[in-house]
């Protein structure tokens, strides 16, 4: 019976164009996902947006002198487009700028209020004598109180994960034109979120779920034996989603609030555009729905404690099923950095290269359980070793050489071998391995049981030798040829959401029609007598010149790297 699968991913600030972190830390692992639920008949719906408010964003538009709006919509166009040319498949991709979503963020916040889980507090926040303003969280700077790392954010320290208040940060100073100003502690009056009410509920609800990665368990629990303190929700702002209330006209709904309803937001945006605005309903209110959350690790309690808090609040929705965060991307050695431009940035890399040796070497790689490094070395090696030597050539060698010998149809196979059958059986079963491991979230190992396949395919060609065979058996030669094809179709399946580009092209050299994704999950095998089109590579191997090309490109100025 088919399932309903909901999947949110990660809101992205607009400040910059989306760079490999993004899409390793989130984006590829949601849409291989998707693509395979999809595919197997599942009723699916993913969904995201760019971030529009929150300091990151006015900090990018003073740098850039331009107002917030017009900022979010000069980088959201180019996510649109990255995500086209990548092949992110998105249901809906919106922006926190939306009626919709201003609408459906003060429903919940007065539906959190009027059930007392919201309420007026006096808080020290951080104040600059230098520029007579108030500083939202982000834009003061200072050491860790509990990692001791020195270059901590006043909303959240980067090295250790821990949530934090500006004033909670040792030596904070407020950083502008490259200047460390010193600050002022004032109290003002905000608004709370009572996380502190929903600490026993949280445990209870963590403990059973053993299916989560051991990483994001470990550090909700952690972060749950701390205890849990109540949180300040509004800000001393002028752009963002304007508090309901009465007497907080000059504050906005904290960033962090506000942008988890976008998955909630996003999700009824997509029921009106399709014209059934109540088609929101079953994925968020009926329980049977699997929730599934694609964040970075940075973004684990956002999602473990404070959403699903908001969501327990709200008393009628869905909680997350799971929230499979992956660990960081690194590159070249290095941690990512925008502001010195050691990044890659989607859009440069896809005006240069096809998009599946991408998809393919971050799905190798993928920093599931610990951190990865991307090089453009190993990525030239994955794709010459990997998908030319491998995968490609072994649809090459196979389509051509029924094309030389078979009129380029698919051969009647006769009765088959116990060596073809063998390699049929282990088509199958990795058919259905594969899905195992994505329904998982394990997709290092779904890839690497398709080109586990490959090589047994290539290594079966090797023995069995049908351009020696086509001299001597024929028919044997066909046989050889018709299991191998067999392997193809079985590839085309396994591969689809990781390669869906060449698996397009792979299921057209199979003499087949249509989309791929609409074909079921499962190993078709070819009909013997379908003609079959002029056999074409599906990769193309990279001079090792491109390795230095492109590490010599990083840390280099361009309009690309441009935001901090």
């Amino acid at each position: 019976m088919p399932e309903r699968i909901f999947i949110g991913v990660a809101w992205p600030y607009a400040n910059g164009p989306a760079h490999l972190g993004h899409i390793a830390g989130a984006y590829l692992p949601a849409d291989i996902f998707a693509r395979y639920h999809r595919r197997r008949g599942n009723d699916v719906l993913m969904v995201s947006g760019s971030d529009s408010h929150g300091a990151p964003i006015t900090m990018q538009a003073e740098a850039e002198g331009i107002p917030p709006a017009q900022l979010v919509e000069k980088y959201h166009a180019t996510f649109l487009d990255a995500w086209e040319r990548l092949g992110i498949t998105f249901d809906t991709f919106t922006t926190t700028m939306t009626d919709n979503h201003r609408e459906t963020v003060q429903e919940l916040f007065r539906t959190l209020m009027d059930k007392g889980y919201i309420y007026p507090g006096t808080m020290k926040v951080a104040y600059s004598p230098d520029f007579d303003r108030f500083l939202p969280d982000r834009y003061v700077r200072g050491t860790c109180p509990k990692c001791a790392f020195e270059d901590a954010r006043g909303d959240q320290c980067d090295n250790c994960g821990s949530m934090l208040d500006p004033v909670d940060l040792r030596d904070p100073v407020y950083i502008r034109d490259g200047k460390r100003h010193p600050i002022e502690v004032r109290d003002t009056e905000h608004l709370f979120l009572k996380l502190s009410a929903f600490e026993e509920r949280l445990r209870e609800w963590v403990e059973p779920k053993t299916h989560w990665r051991p990483n994001v368990r470990n550090f909700t629990r952690g972060f749950l034996k701390e205890g849990l303190k109540d949180r300040a929700i509004t800000r001393n702002l002028d752009w963002g989603v304007p508090v309901p209330v009465e007497g907080y006209e000059d504050k906005r709904l904290y960033v962090w609030f506000e942008a988890v309803i976008g998955y909630l937001s996003a999700s009824k945006e997509w029921a009106r555009a399709k014209g059934d605005p109540e088609a929101w309903r079953p994925f968020w209110e009926d329980p049977a729905t699997k929730s599934y959350y694609f964040v970075g690790k940075d973004n684990i309690p956002f999602h473990t404690i404070i959403w699903p808090s908001m969501l327990m609040g709200s008393g009628d929705l869905n909680l997350p099923h799971d929230v499979p965060a992956n660990e960081f991307l690194t590159l070249e050695g290095k941690q990512l950095s925008t502001s010195r431009n050691w990044a890659v940035w989607v859009p440069d890399y896809l005006d240069r290269f096809p998009p599946d040796p991408l998809r393919f070497h971050l799905a190798a790689n993928m920093p599931e359980t610990s951190d990865s490094d991307f090089s453009w070395a190993e990525y030239v090696r994955r794709n010459n070793d990997e998908l030319v030597a491998t995968f490609g050539n072994l649809v090459h060698r196979v389509l051509t050489q029924l094309e030389r010998n078979f009129e380029a149809r698919v051969p009647d196979p006769g009765d088959l071998g116990p060596a073809d059958r063998d390699l049929l059986e282990r088509a199958e079963a990795a058919v259905e391995a594969a899905a195992a491991s994505i329904e998982a979230a394990r997709f290092r190992e779904a890839l690497n049981v398709g080109m586990g396949l490959a090589r047994d395919a290539n290594r079966y060609l090797d023995k069995q030798a049908p351009w020696r065979q086509i001299h001597e058996d024929k028919a044997g030669a066909g046989r050889t040829l018709y299991a191998s094809l067999c392997v193809l179709a079985a590839l085309d399946v396994v591969l689809y959401p990781f390669l869906p580009f060449s698996a397009q092209r792979l299921h057209e050299l199979l003499g087949r029609t249509g989309r791929v994704e609409d074909e079921p999950w499962e190993a078709a095998w070819p009909l013997p007598g379908t003609a079959l089109p002029k056999p074409v590579p599906l990769f193309t191997k990279l001079d090792d010149s491109v390795v230095e090309e492109m590490a010599s490109k990083l840390g280099t100025s361009g309009e690309a790297g441009s935001p901090s």
